[in-house]
């Protein structure tokens, strides 16, 4: 199925709703929240860097949405280059949902396109996906409040992590696969290019063959709203207070353990979906995911660090959480003591407060989930995108596929368009969380399970954008779609 631009526009205009005003008169529609893919300079470590940014005109990073708001959004790109914003966890039509293949061109450098549809709530992010753009930071927080939230009457922190090179995604890339042009990462969007010595290296401290890969390169810094452990932000609380903190892994190939130190928290929300509370203190997180975090802070106060260390190492970032007056410590870059491998002991503990009616699958598949760091290739079932085997669906289905983990490395794997439920984890059935990522570990299964009721052709692939890049990619196609 073609969709032409003309179809496009035709389906986002028909999605506008104008209200009436008292006599029958029609309202002005609301206005579309500006967006901007641009260019922006930035400090880490003393070193002045060029990355992309996604903001709205007074300058404030991505967007953030009132309970009932559409999204409702004109991007312009204003990146020297083409690009496209993927606007993960939200639920768009097909046409919309900011992936470039066949039937959905680029946005062109100068160009500018509406976006409309019904804003999925929760804590969510967009990135770029073309080429290796979000790499370079082309990535920001969007958040859909809930009345709920509003209820609930708590200060809101929103953080996104990134890890971050100095060097040219496509050099570091090449440095990975001798060169090779990456699947998926052509034609342009730093998608090509050989590497040089120096930073944003390749990490093959763990030979293959051994039993995991943690990973794939030393990044120059780890990056927390932009800053790194020698400049942190600074979140002023109040005493006693309660904050819920937003959380994006939005690291192109890194998982982190949350540490909140001395704090208890209970984990409310995953990837934007509410689940019931579970508490503790150390949280992982895989590349794409997001956790929703309660604390409730100390009556006297004081200074509350909130670290993301980076798994299989030392390095960290973060911000602090301090209360007025409240001196704030130097925090070292590096905690005294490597952190092990996220897995799925929070995963095992999730339980939805809203999960989909129990019915029999209409339809499942069993993917393998293959390949290696030398040659460092990754695909499913042996095959890159572009050779792959989309799995074809038809509307009203129940879907339930199983992700078989025989590589070195474990992959975040997400669905466009869609939240699945888990519902296996190693071949034990489960009622787990209803999401859009999750982690399949080195040597392990995870089983998911969802409603096709969203057509379209719809990627599902490695959030580990390296991975992706070079062909951990297939599709959910529905009927009628070539």
């Amino acid at each position: 199925m073609t969709i032409s631009r003309r179809q496009f526009l035709g389906t986002a205009g028909a999605a506008l709703l104008v209200p009436a005003l008292p006599g029958g008169l029609p309202a002005a529609p609301p206005a579309p929240r500006p967006l901007a893919i641009e260019r922006r300079t930035l400090e880490v470590k003393g070193r002045a860097a060029r990355v992309f940014g996604i903001r709205q005109p007074d300058g404030t990073s991505g967007l953030t949405l009132e309970p009932g708001r559409r999204f409702l959004v004109s991007l312009a790109n204003r990146s020297g280059e083409e690009a496209i914003i993927h606007w993960h966890g939200q639920r768009p039509p097909y046409v919309q949902d900011g992936v470039a293949d066949r039937n959905r061109p680029t946005l062109p450098d100068g160009a500018e396109q509406l976006y409309d549809f019904a804003a999925q709530p929760g804590t969510h992010w967009m990135h770029s996906h073309f080429g290796l753009q979000e790499q370079l930071l082309m990535a920001a927080p969007l958040v859909v409040r809930s009345e709920e939230d509003i209820r609930a009457d708590l200060q809101e922190v929103t953080v996104l992590l990134h890890d971050f090179t100095f060097r040219d995604p496509a050099e570091v890339l090449g440095a990975l696969t001798g060169g090779m042009m990456a699947h998926g990462a052509h034609g342009g969007g730093h998608g090509g290019g050989h590497a040089m010595p120096g930073h944003g290296t390749p990490n093959h401290a763990m030979p293959q063959g051994m039993a995991m890969d943690l990973n794939d390169v030393e990044y120059d810094a780890y990056l927390a709203n932009d800053r790194t452990l020698d400049d942190p932000e600074v979140v002023r609380v109040e005493k006693g207070g309660r904050v819920r903190l937003r959380l994006i892994n939005g690291a192109t190939s890194t998982a982190f353990h949350i540490e909140l130190g001395r704090l208890t928290g209970r984990v409310v929300a995953v990837d934007g979906l509410p689940v019931e509370p579970v508490e503790g203190s150390r949280f992982g997180m895989a590349m794409g995911q997001r956790l929703d975090i309660l604390l409730s802070l100390p009556a006297e106060g004081g200074a509350f660090p909130v670290l993301a260390r980076r798994e299989g190492e030392r390095q960290r970032t973060g911000i602090v959480l301090a209360s007025a007056g409240a001196p704030v410590a130097r925090l070292a870059g590096e905690a005294e003591t490597a952190a092990g491998p996220v897995d799925l002991s929070l995963e095992r503990r999730l339980v939805p407060l809203a999960p989909p009616a129990a019915r029999p699958a209409d339809v499942t598949a069993t993917l393998r989930l293959t390949g290696g760091m030398m040659p460092y290739v990754w695909t499913i079932d042996d095959q890159p995108f572009g050779e792959h085997r989309p799995l074809r669906v038809a509307p009203g289905q129940r879907v339930e596929v199983t992700m078989v983990n025989q590589s070195h490395m474990a992959h975040p794997m997400h669905l466009h368009g869609h939240h699945f439920q888990v519902v296996g984890l190693d071949g034990t059935p489960l009622a787990g969380a209803v999401r859009d990522t999750v982690l399949v570990p080195v040597g392990g299964s995870v089983t998911i399970a969802f409603d096709a009721d969203n057509p379209g052709r719809w990627p599902l692939h490695c959030h580990n954008l390296l991975h992706m890049a070079v062909g951990m990619m297939t599709e959910v196609v529905y009927d009628g779609y070539a």
